[in-house]
């Protein structure tokens, strides 16, 4: 058998030395067969880049259904902040509306009071120093008025009237009089706040009654 094997390959190696036709057929089959096979491992290939490819464009899939889910999030609190801000825009407003009822409230009690106890018939309104708003300023002859009004009054209410009140000699001394009523109209007043406010004769009072007593002060 193995005498016959060899013997065939002499042979075929003789055709492929003297038969130039058989020759080329040979080369041709081999060269077929080269081809299939790449073609079959291209296939496979392919077949991979294929399960890739898919697997790629379900992860794109994945990841746009949850950018959507992102969208809606942010929109979601888009619409939530919208509101928040026309919430916080109605609280301001309702603020400047009640801050400035409670102004003009305290500027009629405090005049009101004013006429009924010392007969002293002054129009109050507000005025500006530089970028500072003072509630309450009145004056009429020797005497002028100057306050804020608050809705709950602690010390350090007490003590800015008192700095504003320094402000408006230093720099619009003309406001002054040779005597001034500092007044606080307020809804309800800490104990401190009462006592810092009779020590610096302000005048504090609510809808009711006096928390402290009036006082006429001499300008320095």
């Amino acid at each position: 058998m193995a005498k016959r094997s060899t013997r065939l390959k002499e042979e075929m190696l003789e055709l492929l030395e003297r038969d130039k036709e058989f020759r080329y057929a040979v080369a041709g089959y081999l060269g077929i067969s080269e081809i299939m096979k790449r073609l079959d491992s291209h296939e496979e290939k392919m077949a991979q880049i294929l399960d890739e490819v898919k697997k790629l464009w379900e992860e794109v899939k994945g990841l746009r259904e949850s950018q959507e889910k992102i969208w809606e999030e942010v929109r979601a609190l888009r619409k939530g902040q919208e509101k928040l801000w026309r919430e916080v825009k109605h609280i301001r407003v309702t603020t400047d509306r009640l801050a400035l009822s409670l102004e003009e409230e305290a500027r009629s009690f405090i005049a009101h009071r004013l006429k009924q106890e010392l007969g002293i018939d002054v129009e109050l309104n507000r005025v500006f120093v530089d970028s500072e708003e003072i509630d309450i300023y009145g004056a009429t002859g020797d005497i002028c008025i100057i306050g804020e009004a608050t809705t709950r009054l602690g010390p350090k209410r007490v003590q800015r009237l008192i700095r504003r009140i320094e402000l408006i000699k230093q720099r619009r001394p003309e406001l002054l009089r040779k005597k001034i009523i500092k007044a606080i109209y307020t809804y309800v007043a800490v104990p401190q706040a009462l006592e810092i406010a009779t020590n610096n004769k302000v005048w504090v009072l609510d809808w009711q009654r006096n928390l402290t007593p009036i006082a006429i002060e001499e300008t320095s």
